[in-house]
């Protein structure tokens, strides 16, 4: 059982950058690839972007491409997301995910969310 914990959200101007981290614990990191996905009020659950059991392979939504980055650290158990040039429209609480193949679904494990909200 992985349990998983996102933080780094926050408030921030649009324009600004936050970088989300999130904590795994309880299995074997290194044999998950990782995902975050987010939620806006009112909506559907959508895919943001995936990683690799390696970190070699990465994948992006349309909307974060070129604005936002993930990345992991096996040695510290966590998976990043760095978001830059943030607009209003990112607004949403923002939640990882951990599964056997990165892919734009189909994940195991989910963390709890961190809210993000960017003012206009």
């Amino acid at each position: 059982q992985v349990q998983l914990v996102e933080s780094g959200g926050g408030l921030v101007q649009a324009g600004g950058s936050l970088r989300l981290s999130c904590a795994a614990s309880g299995g074997t990191f290194s044999s998950y690839a990782m995902a975050w996905f987010r939620q806006a009020p009112g909506k559907e659950r959508e895919f943001v972007s995936t990683i690799t059991r390696s970190g070699s392979l990465t994948d992006y939504a349309d909307s974060a491409k070129g604005r936002f980055t993930i990345s992991r650290d096996n040695t510290k158990n966590t998976v990043y997301l760095q978001m830059n040039i943030l607009k209003p429209e990112d607004t949403a609480v923002y939640s990882c995910a951990a599964g056997p193949i990165a892919s734009r679904r189909n994940y195991d494990y989910w963390g709890q969310g961190t809210q993000v909200t960017v003012s206009s």
